[in-house]
């Protein structure tokens, strides 16, 4: 999410089937291409973003899965943002080659932070142990700067319902009992942030949830980031791109030696095949909507750096 406020100039569940989109997107470099070569998966949660055609470029025509992976394919192409919505929405893509631990900073990815304005994501990687180029193994977190903090909560769920009518907000309800909604912004012309393509009544989202750092400070909301490890997060390990295919482009960076598995274990992951990005935060900031992680790019940090 970015309201009018804080708005980024942009130069630049498991219930749905998985789409088979190969395309290559820009890049190069001695390992294959620095940027993702597939949208493997596309599930945002509801936000004001998700449909709408002028400032996201959705065309009312994504009814499928696969015609949603094919719209983030397409602007992750141009280097345009990918909204993942509230809780749990997330985006999963594929490389045309295996990126390897190399036990420093492995994986880039773009977002649109900046001071005051962060919707931090986190980060899931995944071996392609059986070869059949599908997502379907073992998710391993890429463990942050919150990985241990009490306010952190895992295996959270949150539950969507596709609103009633035109224009109404999204109501859900989370693992822990509690209820509330996303509102539905006046100044928004689409009828609504719930997925078009998802054709049942409500869906249920499933992840790692951070406690916002978010607050009214008596004229703006202020969204603070955290210290490192997540997506569309301002912080001190930000790279910034200022040439080339990725102009304008604030990358965050991820080492897969960071990876954990369910109990919070270091694994040791000699390459992955995989990476899903997904939205960390259930709440809402004002008039400004909900807090939704946004996605431009998702690369190969070494290919990238070395494609400079």
């Amino acid at each position: 999410m970015r309201g009018s406020l804080y708005i980024k100039t942009f130069a630049i569940a498991v219930l749905f089937s998985s789409c088979n989109i190969d395309e290559e997107f820009e890049g190069g470099g001695d390992s294959g291409s620095a940027f993702a070569t597939r949208v493997i998966e596309y599930t945002p949660a509801p936000g004001q973003f998700i449909n709408n055609r002028v400032t996201s470029g959705f065309s009312g025509s994504e009814l499928s899965a696969d015609s949603a992976c094919e719209y983030a394919r397409k602007r992750l192409e141009k280097r345009q943002f990918v909204s993942l919505g509230g809780f749990g929405g997330y985006i999963v893509v594929g490389f045309d080659h295996k990126i390897t631990n190399s036990g420093g900073y492995d994986l880039a990815i773009a977002g649109n932070p900046f001071e005051g304005s962060s919707e931090p994501g986190i980060v899931w990687v995944m071996q392609d142990e059986n070869g059949n180029g599908q997502p379907d193994e073992v998710w391993y977190e890429l463990a942050g700067s919150e990985a241990k903090a009490e306010s952190t909560l895992y295996d959270y769920s949150v539950t969507y319902h596709k609103p009633s009518g035109a224009k109404q907000p999204v109501r859900w309800e989370d693992s822990l009992g509690e209820q509330g909604e996303i509102a539905h912004l006046a100044a928004h012309s689409h009828d609504s942030y719930y997925p078009t393509w998802i054709d049942a009544d409500s869906y249920t989202l499933r992840g790692t949830r951070l406690a916002p750092k978010s607050h009214f400070n008596g004229a703006i909301w202020i969204q603070e980031g955290f210290d490192w490890g997540y997506v569309d997060n301002e912080n001190d390990t930000d790279l910034w791109l200022g040439t080339g295919a990725s102009v304008g482009l604030e990358y965050n960076r991820f080492k897969l030696s960071d990876a954990v598995d369910v109990a919070g274990k270091s694994v040791n992951l000699t390459h992955i095949d995989f990476v899903k990005v997904q939205t960390a935060l259930n709440s809402q900031s004002g008039g400004l909507g909900e807090n939704s992680t946004e996605v431009f790019a998702i690369c190969d940090y070494k290919t990238l750096i070395s494609a400079l």
